[in-house]
């Protein structure tokens, strides 16, 4: 391919490679700034946005900088329910200050049940048969100075009736080797068997002593920790007007709470129903960038580096240049005529 063919070439080629680079970046700067307008729209759209609400028990505020992000909110009650929480406020102080002295108040119960968990312990020492023994140890030295009138009265008796030293009724031994029974007068003999039912019906009194003393034992501890529950509840109840009155002044302070949880739901659904229209925009926009973006481009350059890659143009333009520039096949002209029509060193290149 002759030189001057291949510099037109090339020069078209750069050229409209150098126009279609100026294409594509005004197209990819058109492409962000669409995508970065889209984005501020869709984050715009999804703003929490709460809405003030004005109630019976009260009115919710937001507050907002310029740029419209919250700031700050807050709820006013009502001053009907205003009016409430100081009366009620009031009560809860007085309850508070009773339930402080619940502890003086029942300290005998602690004390009492102190006292009959040191008794039921002393109670508890002792066994059943320890207990048994001393109950009748207990029983007979109660009936021993009756017996013993008894039996000086039974002696006198005899005697004035001259029967002291009768005795009758003995017995030989008994066939498993035991002593029979002595002689003794009948008198004597009734009286002797009636201090031996006495101590049997001891004895069985006894082992009932020594169950009751057991188990009255265990009732004075159990006794005591009654007591100490009830200190433990008159504790706990003292508290129980105190909470009380809490409890309604923080059902009040939620009455005056609604307005702002009512703003603020309200503002959530916005929000939530602003970022589906945001999510929406950002992809419309993200899709109208790329499409413009994919588009952009100059036509004029593209086809330019197309004829610049055109065979034929080379040749054509080869044989055009060859032509112009070609003195012996181009027209003749005098010297005169030729100096002052054409002067090839002045010629600007894009005239042609």
């Amino acid at each position: 391919m002759p030189i001057a063919a291949a510099a037109i070439m090339g020069g078209a080629s750069l050229l409209g490679g150098s126009m279609q680079s100026r294409a594509a970046e005004r197209g990819a700067q058109a492409s962000a700034q669409a995508q970065l307008e889209a984005a501020r729209i869709a984050a715009e759209a999804a703003k929490f946005r709460p809405v003030g609400v004005t109630t019976r028990y009260g009115t919710s505020q937001f507050q907002f900088d310029p740029s419209g992000y919250l700031t700050g909110a807050g709820y006013t009650v009502s001053p009907e329910l205003k009016a409430y929480q100081d009366r009620l406020q009031a009560l809860t102080g007085g309850a508070l200050t009773q339930a402080e002295m619940a502890g003086q108040q029942y300290a005998p119960l602690q004390q009492g049940a102190q006292g009959l968990f040191g008794l039921g312990q002393q109670y508890l020492q002792q066994s059943p048969q320890q207990v048994a023994a001393q109950y009748i140890q207990q029983q007979q030295d109660l009936l021993a100075p009756s017996r013993e009138r008894q039996y000086a009265q039974l002696q006198n008796q005899l005697f004035q009736t001259g029967r002291g030293g009768l005795s009758v009724g003995a017995t030989g031994l008994r066939p498993s080797g035991a002593g029979g029974l002595g002689a003794t007068s009948p008198e004597m003999e009734a009286y002797y068997n009636a201090l031996a039912q006495q101590d049997l019906q001891l004895a069985s009194q006894a082992q009932q002593a020594g169950q009751q003393n057991v188990a009255f034992g265990a009732g004075l501890l159990g006794s005591g920790a009654g007591l100490m529950g009830q200190y433990q509840a008159g504790q706990v109840g003292a508290l129980s007007p105190f909470t009380s009155y809490l409890g309604a002044g923080s059902t009040i302070e939620s009455l005056g709470q609604q307005p702002l949880t009512l703003g603020s739901a309200l503002g959530g659904r916005s929000a939530e129903a602003g970022a589906g229209v945001g999510r929406s925009l950002l992809l419309g926009g993200l899709g109208a960038a790329q499409t413009l973006q994919s588009a952009a481009g100059s036509d004029f350059g593209t086809a330019l580096m197309n004829l610049g890659k055109s065979p034929e143009f080379g040749s054509g333009a080869a044989k055009g240049l060859s032509k112009l520039y070609n003195y012996a096949t181009a027209p003749s002209f005098n010297d005169r005529y030729r100096s002052s029509a054409f002067d090839a060193s002045n010629a600007d290149p894009m005239d042609f």
